[in-house]
C-alpha cells in the first residue's frame, strides 16, 4: 500500500512539529569542534533559548518573506532560538545571536546560516521521531547536522562541514535542559 504524497507530507510536518516543541525552553549546550586538518579543537558552552513559533507568527512570516515565498503563511511552524557562547580560547569575548526557522514541506527555512547572515535553506529529514537529520549547502561549503532529542532532558547533536566535497570540521554538542 502506497500513502498519498499529501498525507505523508502532513505526518512530516507534524513530526517536525512535535520534535520544535519538545525542544522549547532553556538549554546549557557543551561543544566542541575539530579542525581535521590542523588538530586544532575549540570548546564552546552556550546557554540557549529555544520558543516554538506556530503557523502564521510575525516570526514566520518574516522568515517567508526574507525567502520570497509567494505565501507568507505558508511555513508551518518554526522556532525561534536565542544564544549566548562563551569559547575556551583566552581572551574571546562571549558571543550572542538569534535565529528563526521554520518549515514547508520537507525544507527548513532559516534567516540566516553557520556562516552567513544571509537566508538559506536546509533539506530536512526525521530519521525518527526524535531525530533531526539537514543538510545546507551555500558558498561552496555543506552542512550536515543531526539533532537528537534524548530522553526529555537531553539533546546530542552533530555537525559536519565540507568544502569541495573534503570533511574540514566535525562539531559535537552535548545538551542539558535547565529546569527554571
Amino acid at each position: 500500500m502506497t500513502t498519498p504524497p499529501q498525507i505523508a507530507q502532513y505526518a512530516i510536518e507534524s513530526l517536525v512539529e512535535s520534535f520544535f516543541r519538545e525542544t522549547e525552553g532553556n538549554w546549557r549546550s557543551e561543544r566542541r569542534y575539530y579542525t581535521l586538518k590542523s588538530g586544532e579543537v575549540e570548546e564552546v558552552v552556550s546557554e540557549i533559548t529555544i520558543a516554538f513559533l506556530p503557523k502564521g507568527s510575525a516570526e514566520l512570516v518574516q522568515l517567508a518573506q526574507k525567502h520570497e515565498l509567494a505565501d507568507t503563511n505558508a511555513l508551518v511552524c518554526g522556532s525561534q532560538v536565542t544564544w549566548i557562547s562563551n569559547y575556551s580560547q583566552p581572551g574571546r569575548k562571549p558571543v550572542t545571536g538569534s535565529t528563526v526557522f521554520g518549515i514547508r514541506e520537507n525544507i527548513l527555512y532559516r534567516d540566516r546560516g553557520f556562516a552567513t547572515s544571509k537566508p538559506v535553506a536546509a533539506e530536512y529529514l526525521m530519521r525518527e521521531a526524535k531525530t533531526m537529520h539537514l543538510r545546507t549547502e551555500y558558498g561552496g561549503s555543506a552542512f550536515e547536522e543531526e539533532i537528537k532529542l534524548i530522553g526529555t532532558n537531553y539533546r546530542t547533536r552533530q555537525t559536519i562541514i565540507s568544502r569541495a566535497g573534503e570533511e574540514i570540521m566535525i562539531g559535537q554538542y552535548l545538551e542539558r535542559r535547565v529546569m527554571s
